[in-house]
């Protein structure tokens, strides 16, 4: 997952980001970075079910044009 990176480059990492953000900024970037991967996904998987069932694209085309 995280390539060439050992524990020491990690920690040293972690430890960066507590000096530098602070202990109580850390749980909002924490739920603020989870939002975003989420939101990520729901619009990855969307353009997945728009590619695999193009039908229903079509359909709404036909609506619009009547």
């Amino acid at each position: 997952m995280f390539g060439n990176l050992g524990t020491t480059e990690i920690l040293l990492i972690l430890l960066f980001v507590l000096i530098f953000f602070g202990a109580k900024k850390i749980p909002d970037l924490a739920q603020g970075l989870g939002k975003g991967i989420r939101e990520f996904r729901k619009v990855a998987r969307d353009i997945q079910e728009d590619i695999n069932n193009p039908k229903e694209d079509k359909k709404v085309e036909e609506k619009k044009s009547e």
